[in-house]
């Protein structure tokens, strides 16, 4: 597969390899010696790989990035700015923000990362991984999942393996019920706006299993499933991840 903006990679290292590295951040290496990579929606156009063998000879290979397609709208207005900030949002945010992040650092080391992906609802897809709008010159905060409409209640599924990091059953101020996937080598899936969570923290759960319910909790127009991605600190496409509709 190749390396574009908002992509994953899964890739061999060479025969005797016993590290590598992405612009000089450590990857871990399974023991048949395949790793993970992810390029953020904003990645430059390049980056390093470098494996290093156990005589400390290194190889480097120079990767082109891809650049992704996103759709870019041009606004001549002002940003809205969304919901106002109330005292209540910003009292509970921290703690929020504080928990995600604490999710999202785990490692089960699973094997998730290795399969196929799946489409965790049927629907229409509402909302693209990138989307953006310029007010003015000036650009606003991009979309940062792939939203899929579906009638509140309906059941979605686990697009692949891993193991529940989150699952927050009193509702987050944004994302409402919000459930955290962690799929192994730093990649995780997150869904929001929930209308009910059917896995709880700890839990393993497999490709295809009922995780939960869509809706339209939180800040939310509508009932939709939003999915997002990230490789560590990298947003990731999940639209690249299964087949195509």
């Amino acid at each position: 597969m190749p390396a574009i903006q908002g992509g994953l990679v899964i890739a061999r290292a060479p025969r005797g390899a016993v590290s590598v590295t992405l612009n000089g951040v450590a990857l871990p290496l399974t023991v048949d010696g395949f790793f993970l990579m992810g390029f953020d929606r904003d990645a430059e156009s390049s980056a390093i790989l470098t494996a290093t063998f156990a005589d400390g000879r290194t190889l480097d290979r120079t990767l082109a990035i891809t650049p992704g397609n996103w759709r870019i709208e041009h606004v001549s207005a002002n940003p809205t700015g969304g919901a106002k900030t109330t005292a209540e949002f910003a009292a509970r945010r921290g703690a929020e923000l504080a928990r995600i992040n604490a999710a999202r650092a785990k490692n089960t080391l699973g094997n998730g990362w290795r399969q196929a992906f799946m489409r965790p609802v049927a629907g229409r897809t509402s909302g693209l991984f990138g989307a953006q709008r310029i007010y003015n010159g000036t650009p606003g905060s991009y979309h940062s999942g792939m939203d899929i409409a579906a009638p509140n209640g309906t059941y979605f599924i686990a697009p692949a393996d891993g193991v529940v990091t989150l699952a927050a059953t009193d509702a987050f101020t944004l994302e409402g019920h919000l459930l955290i996937i962690d799929h192994g080598m730093g990649l995780n899936s997150a869904f929001l706006h929930c209308s009910e969570l059917l896995v709880k923290e700890g839990d393993y759960v497999k490709q295809g299993q009922v995780i939960g319910r869509v809706g339209a909790t939180g800040r939310a127009s509508g009932p939709h499933l939003h999915w997002g991605m990230k490789w560590n600190n990298a947003r990731i496409d999940p639209k690249l991840l299964i087949p195509a509709k």
